[in-house]
This record gives structure tokens, sequence and C-alpha cells, in this order.
């Protein structure tokens, strides 16, 4: 199976804990893996387990968007210049695609190898939100470049992309909530827990998002009850509170597989899941996606920012797809 993962939630809820333990969960399962902290706030690094030096030295995306840019028009003639795309520009016949497993000048620029308990991942990161940042542009174009990547980016067999996305609901408005398999909203049983979830719920709904709820920081039946009442069947499994976790955060974390086993189980459940949704991938659907997201952006502010039609930058005949994943033929040099 091949898979883009999103991991949601209000600040707090530990969303950034669960895409890092699923991340150590898939590795264990030797499942080549992509991670990509999307957050305002970077804790991915350390929670997986880099020290603050590491997590500070992660390179920006952000700052690397030309050279981004640059290399994903390849040698595509519907765009003219890496300075006329936006976040949204699909890709289209001669635009370079990213793979998973491939080396590439995107990832030698703004992946890192992370080494795990059970393997290595590589590690992506838009950068972190500063002062000088303020403003709601800055922090969308750092953003943009994640979903430029993941715009062009194809999965093959057995491989992931695991992204922690901001809390709240900024990628509603770019569609970037649109580019994945499944979507993980990872929700505390309080009633603060459970609104985000409905107001991804009802983006979600329009655009065929599959959507599960994650319980977290559960302590008892009285918690599940609470997140069942709230969310009916969109709760898919909970996580109970975790002494592993508690010393990992303390910077002591032991061996992965030391994990609860009843947490382990639940991170078996969400592989599944995600799993179980590879029937409903639709290229099609996500392509079609995209240029409407791109089409919306173009008219609101896209067009009058580059001083062009972004309108033609869309190349009608060009679907992306599973075919692309291992066609290094289709790569311009």
């Amino acid at each position: 199976m091949n898979m883009k993962i999103a991991f949601v939630g209000k600040g707090g809820s530990g969303k950034t804990t669960l895409s890092s333990l699923f991340i150590r969960h898939l590795t264990a399962n030797e499942a080549p893996v992509v991670a990509v902290d999307a957050d305002i706030n970077q804790h991915l690094g350390a929670a997986l387990g880099l020290d603050e030096a590491e997590a500070a030295a992660l390179p920006a995306m952000g700052a690397h968007l030309p050279l981004i840019k640059d290399y994903l028009r390849g040698t595509n003639p519907r765009i003219t210049s890496a300075e006329k795309m936006i976040k949204t520009t699909p890709p289209g016949e001669g635009s370079r695609l990213l793979r998973v497993r491939e080396d590439n000048p995107v990832y030698d620029a703004c992946a890192r190898t992370v080494r795990l308990d059970d393997g290595e991942i590589r590690l992506m990161a838009t950068g972190p939100f500063t002062e000088s940042d303020l403003g709601v542009a800055c922090y969308h174009s750092k953003v943009g470049a994640v979903e430029l990547c993941l715009n062009h980016l194809v999965d093959g067999p057995e491989e992931y992309v695991v992204v922690d996305m901001t809390a709240g609901s900024d990628s509603f408005a770019s569609g970037m909530f649109t580019r994945f398999d499944m979507t993980f909203l990872v929700a505390e049983p309080t009633r603060k827990g459970v609104s985000v979830y409905r107001q991804y719920k009802e983006y979600a709904r329009d655009y065929g998002v599959s959507l599960k709820v994650v319980g977290n920081k559960v302590q008892g039946q009285d918690d599940i009850d609470f997140l069942r009442e709230q969310v009916g069947d969109d709760l898919l499994v909970t996580f109970r509170a975790s002494d592993w976790v508690r010393a990992m955060e303390k910077g002591r974390p032991s061996r992965f597989e030391l994990l609860e086993a009843d947490n382990r189980l639940a991170l078996q459940t969400l592989q599944n899941t995600a799993e179980d949704s590879y029937a409903e991938r639709d290229w099609e659907r996500y392509t079609r996606q995209m240029v409407h997201f791109h089409l919306k952006n173009a008219e609101s502010w896209g067009n009058a920012k580059t001083g062009a039609d972004l309108a033609a930058q869309v190349d009608p005949a060009f679907v992306l797809g599973e075919r692309f994943a291992e066609a290094s033929a289709a790569q311009p040099a």
C-alpha cells in the first residue's frame, strides 16, 4: 500500500506525539516513510528523538521555495518560470515529480535522515514561525512549500508520507486537506477537543475526505463514551495515557518495542484503516481537486501577484497517478 496520511487537531491534543508514534510504528513494520512537520510549532523532530540543536538544524522548506519551484517545474511548457508558480500550481507534462525512495535536489536541500530504533526516515519541516514572520501571508508561503511538494509527489507500493498538520483550519483555504488518503483527527475527550472535529467534518464532507477520530489522553470508559456520543462512528480508536510517552517527553525514551501493548495495537489499527482506504484512492478526483483549488487561488490572489493568467498552467490531459511512481523516464533530466 502507498499512503499519504495527515494528523490534525487542536493545539495540545497530542497530534504531534501520535504522528511520531505512528511514524515509529510504520518504521518498525519496515515501511519507507517521508515525514513532514507542517505545524506552525515545529515539534515533530523532538518527538522523533532529535535534541534541541538537531531539531533547530533542520532545513526550512519555506527557505528553499525557489529551488523547490525550479526543480518541480522541470520542462513543463505551461510554467514559464519559477516565479510564476504558486503553492497550488499542479503538475503537468514535463513537470518533475517526487518519489518517496529516490534522491533528488529537493530532498538534498530540505530533508534529513533521522534514525529510529527500527530503521530510518526522511524528515522535512516547513521551518519555525518566528516574530519576523508576523502576517498570514508569510506563514502561508512556508506551508506553500509543503503543498507544492505534495502536489508533485507520487508514493509507490508500501510507502508512506505522514504530515503533522498545523493546528486549526489553515489547510482549508488552500485545499491541502484534500491531498491525503486518510486524515486522523486527534481529539481529547472534552468539548473543545471535539469542536475541531465538527469544523473538519463539515469541510471534509464536500470533498470526499476520509476522516477518522483518534481519541487521546483517554482515562476510562466515561471518556470513550463521551467521544462516541460526540463523533459517533468516526471514532476509530483511543490511546490511553502512556508512561512510555511521558519518558520520551522528558528526553528519556525507552526502546519503541516497550510502548504499552494496547497503544501498539491502536497504532496497528491506524495502519490497517489507512490501508483499507487504499481501495478508495481516486487519482482523477485527486487531480481534479488540485486543479479546482489552483483556479480558486489563481483568481483570488495568484494572478494579481504573478501578473499572469495562472489558469493556463493547468494541463487538461494530465492525471497524476501511481504509474509515475517507478517511471523514471517521466522525469526530465
